[in-house]
């Protein structure tokens, strides 16, 4: 029987590769004491190495995730909207005398 791998959150990884990186405890202690395998702890360290500098980028690079159904649905609801005030405009005519 295979045993499931272990999903481990961002905050943790990030816990995790802080305390390497203060260098108070050798990375076989924190490997013990968080119950992960030391390689792990040397891929997070160089993720959050890596990683750091984006912490001060302007703006973002990230590309923002497009939900087209939604975008569908969206065109539609400002196609009746506009359908609806052209229709109100019309009506209040009379009254506003624009």
């Amino acid at each position: 029987m295979m045993s499931k791998r272990k999903q481990h959150s961002p905050e943790f990884k990030a816990k995790v590769a802080l305390e390497a990186l203060k260098g108070e405890r050798t990375v076989a202690e924190l490997a013990n004491l968080f119950g992960i395998h030391l390689t792990m702890i040397h891929i997070w360290k160089w993720a959050l190495l890596e990683g750091a500098s984006g912490v001060f980028e302007r703006g973002s690079k990230k590309v923002p995730e497009i939900d087209e159904e939604q975008v569908k649905e969206l065109h539609a609801k400002i196609g009746e909207l506009a359908v609806a005030n052209d229709l109100l405009s019309r009506k209040l005519k009379p009254w506003t005398g624009k």
